[in-house]
């Protein structure tokens, strides 16, 4: 028995020795041979939704006749989608002007849409109090969507950079997320994290941070690195407390 027992006991000293000589070294990302990249779909669903949110805006906040925007918005998305349908694997510079330029698009015309909307409760012009809170909801959830595609497209060179470049060529990070500093925690949740997994963010993680910033008013889990994210999440955050405050309380005020 005795024997049995210590042979055991070498047993599980080798099994810790062999997974400690499979990890990375300290603060280095586990390698993912042959990864399959990042699926299109839960950007391309967002982009969808920005889109037909602001189709469906009052036509006092839209620019220009109601389709033009969302139809070079369409311009834009449809090559992209041509490129990379399922997965984004493929990038180039084109290509990343064409995703650069559609966030600056839709974010350009819903800042128009914010501004017009703000306008008109300053200048006391709308007594549809059920309008003005239709049309800040779907103000505050296009402004969601277009700083969790700024954040996705930014951080770490892009949702193509991230998961194809290996060691070195990868771009700094902009944001830190929990799983990127949990490898040393507990074994199921060291499991998940970047030295242990080679996990890397996805649009899903982004539109968290989004969600989390303009509700909160500030970073929650994950932390901006660099200054542009420190900008990006204190012009959301900006913007959502003017909405709320602002908008929400005007339209609430006409509904009764």
């Amino acid at each position: 028995m005795a024997q049995r027992a210590e042979q055991d006991t070498g047993q599980r000293a080798d099994d810790q020795r062999s997974e400690q000589d499979d990890d990375p070294p300290p603060g280095q990302r586990a390698e993912r041979q042959g990864h399959p990249g990042e699926p299109r779909l839960p950007a391309a669903c967002a982009v969808v939704v920005a889109i037909a949110l602001y189709s469906a805006l009052p036509s006092h906040l839209i620019l220009g006749p109601r389709f033009v925007v969302p139809a070079l918005e369409l311009l834009l998305f449809v090559p992209l989608v041509a490129v990379n349908p399922w997965r984004m694997r493929r990038e180039n510079r084109l290509l990343r002007r064409l995703s650069i330029g559609l966030v600056l698009l839709i974010a350009v015309t819903n800042t128009v849409a914010l501004v017009l909307l703000v306008e008109q409760l300053v200048a006391g012009r709308t007594d549809n109090g059920k309008q003005l809170l239709l049309a800040a909801g779907q103000v505050w959830l296009t402004n969601i969507i277009i700083f969790a595609m700024a954040y996705w497209e930014l951080d770490r060179g892009g949702p193509v950079q991230r998961t194809q470049a290996r060691g070195r060529k990868l771009p700094v990070a902009d944001f830190r997320f929990p799983q990127d500093e949990d490898h040393d925690a507990i074994g199921e949740v060291a499991a998940r994290s970047s030295v242990k997994s080679g996990w890397t963010p996805g649009f899903v993680d982004y539109f968290y941070v989004s969600v989390t910033n303009s509700s909160a008013f500030s970073p929650t889990d994950t932390m901006p690195l660099s200054a542009r994210a420190k900008l990006l999440m204190a012009t959301e955050s900006v913007s959502a407390l003017l909405l709320s405050v602002l908008v929400i309380a005007r339209g609430v005020g006409l509904l009764k």
